[in-house]
């Protein structure tokens, strides 16, 4: 039952009845309405094979970076010739462009290509493109690749080296037009920030896709500070139609946390920011994840660090110091590593003072045991809710420390298996082991005691590492049916994987129940709105999504092909048709 905004009672249909009041009567094969006379109440009945869910939320997307990359996208793009007739296709086809402004495009794979190796500015100077100036972001936004305008403006500035990133070179050093990491800030330096006008039509772009895909939700994974601004003023016009979680993020390796100001909940209820997010390290297909060990295909590298380890660490106990839930960006198992000390060390010092309130509100005390610190790094796991963003490969060691730990490992599943064709050949038979290890990360729970004198003597703390579900949109689908899909099968949509149809190590798979628990109240909960979304109780918001097929029943082969016949957030309808 909706009222307003919210649900306000949930049972069968004889409890409706007996407690609203009315009669129903249900229409031949139509989704049929009552109105009640006693409470204007209407009365829906899902159709055929329909199912309801609570509203699906994106833990970890890039609301403008999606939109804008619908501009020019190079998804899939098997060879540097077809991303080049891409771009070339996009300039003929936009001929308002100007001649000064910038270009970009998103998606390049080298992985896909025969060459499989980074392209150069040279394959862009055609007499089309070469006076444009013009970025190419790779899939995971950990790469981009200019055209000989950009390359010509930045050469006699640039450094010989980039801490934490990378200026591909040529065997004479010369730049060759693709830069790694922190060096794509030198890049970024001289292009300007998106206007007004350009948000605009990427947030729109972004929100008409996710009500269509059933999201009532997106956790948008680095706000910069312009971005922020115009969250806010789309909030305050209420042209937010689905609620947005922000991420803090600048590029500074000093604390920044005193030049933005959270966001409690405003008060349209569709935007909040109480959390920032870090980077420790780059990405895998890149060969920028740091690992503890050489590439397996790349012994010349062992990834890159953003940021030097005290750096990271220093950030993130600042940050959390001062208020702040620390999201970070951890991709290799060394970049695991290093951040999850920071956080264990951030969770004792809160378990610590935690302890100390408690002891002094119950006076004199027996001595502690382990079982008894266990509870409090518990309460502190659950105060501070520290988040790994991405957790994509770590030691056995780890995984069971992050669970332990409370920590949250937000994941994206089809990372997986847009993964799998290659990762093993960049991690080997044995790291691959800690890779992608969803079920993993699920299986560490907490059982822990309280202390004698409290009021409750067991805790079942079912944490561990809770997983919320994301997608890294644009860097993949925005669709998170994809991302089910993905985490319960570990099979390309094919029905295929690198080792079959059973799945690519399916042991790390997730169930049907896990998945959807992981994509909307483990969502919710990451974003500290566990008490007003991601299930459908009395007292929360009523965001819902009817699909045309229930996902949890039906043959694994089917999900894919369930589609969203309804997008409800707040009560209110932003997709779809209820009758």
């Amino acid at each position: 039952m909706v009222s307003g905004t919210n649900i306000v009672d949930t049972g069968d249909l004889t409890h409706m009845k007996r407690k609203w009041g009315g009669e129903v009567t249900i229409w031949p094969s139509l989704l049929k309405n009552l109105l009640s006379p006693d409470m204007g109440a209407k009365l829906y009945f899902l159709r055929g094979d329909q199912a309801l869910y609570p509203g699906f939320a994106d833990s970890h997307a890039h609301v403008l970076g999606y939109g804008s990359s619908k501009q020019l996208s190079l998804s899939g793009a098997s060879s540097i010739d077809e991303v080049v007739q891409r771009t070339h296709d996009y300039v003929r086809s936009h001929p308002d462009l100007s001649s000064n402004g910038w270009i970009e495009g998103y998606g390049w794979d080298q992985n896909l290509w025969p060459e499989q190796h980074y392209p150069t500015s040279e394959s862009l100077d055609s007499p089309v493109l070469r006076d444009r100036l013009i970025v190419l972001y790779r899939v995971d936004v950990h790469a981009l690749w200019v055209s000989p305008k950009v390359l010509e403006l930045l050469r006699d500035s640039l450094p010989s080296e980039v801490d934490g990133g990378i200026i591909v070179r040529d065997g004479l050093g010369n730049p060759t037009g693709v830069f790694v990491d922190n060096a794509m800030a030198l890049v970024e330096a001289i292009k300007p920030e998106w206007n007004e006008e350009q948000m605009f039509e990427f947030l729109k772009t972004t929100v008409r896709d996710a009500v269509r895909f059933g999201l009532t939700s997106i956790h948008d994974a680095s706000t910069y500070p312009f971005m922020i601004r115009f969250f806010r003023r789309m909030a305050d016009q209420n042209l937010l139609p689905i609620r947005l979680y922000l991420m803090a993020h600048l590029d500074d390796s000093e604390y920044w946390g005193d030049k933005i100001h959270p966001i409690a909940d405003h008060p349209s209820g569709n935007l909040a920011m109480r959390s920032v997010k870090l980077f420790s390290d780059g990405a895998l297909g890149s060969f920028g994840a740091a690992l503890f060990e050489p590439y397996f295909d790349n012994n010349n590298t062992r990834g890159t660090l953003i940021y030097p380890p005290s750096t990271i660490s220093s950030l993130i106990e600042s940050f959390v110091a001062n208020g702040w839930q620390t999201n970070v960006h951890c991709i290799g198992d060394r970049a695991n590593h290093l951040v999850l000390n920071a956080f264990e060390k951030a969770i004792n010092n809160e378990a610590s003072v935690i302890q100390r309130e408690f002891a002094s509100s119950l006076g004199p005390s027996t001595s502690q045991t382990k079982h008894d610190r266990e509870f409090f790094i518990a309460l502190a796991g659950n105060k501070l809710r520290l988040r790994l963003e991405h957790a994509q490969i770590m030691t056995r060691g780890d995984i069971e420390r992050a669970g332990r730990l409370g920590v949250i490992a937000s994941i994206q599943p089809t990372h997986a298996t847009s993964d799998m064709s290659y990762a093993e050949q960049r991690l080997g038979p044995e790291r691959i082991r800690g890779a992608y290890a969803w079920q993993s990360l699920y299986q560490w729970v907490c059982f822990v005691s309280l202390p004698a004198k409290s009021t409750s003597h067991i805790l079942h703390h079912s944490a561990g590492a809770r997983l919320a579900l994301g997608s890294d949109a644009p860097v993949e689908s925005l669709n998170p049916l994809k991302g089910f899909y993905a985490a319960v099968t570990r099979l390309w949509p094919n029905g295929d994987s690198p080792h079959g149809p059973g799945g690519w190590y399916p042991s790390e798979r997730l169930t049907r129940f896990q998945t959807l628990k992981a994509m909307t109240l483990n969502a919710a909960y990451a974003s500290f709105s566990e008490n007003k979304l991601g299930s459908l109780v009395p007292g929360k918001l009523a965001d819902f999504v009817i699909l045309s097929k229930d996902i949890m029943t039906v043959p694994q082969q089917e999900i894919l092909e369930a589609k969203v016949a309804a997008t409800v957030v707040g009560g209110k309808l932003v997709y779809g048709s209820l009758h």
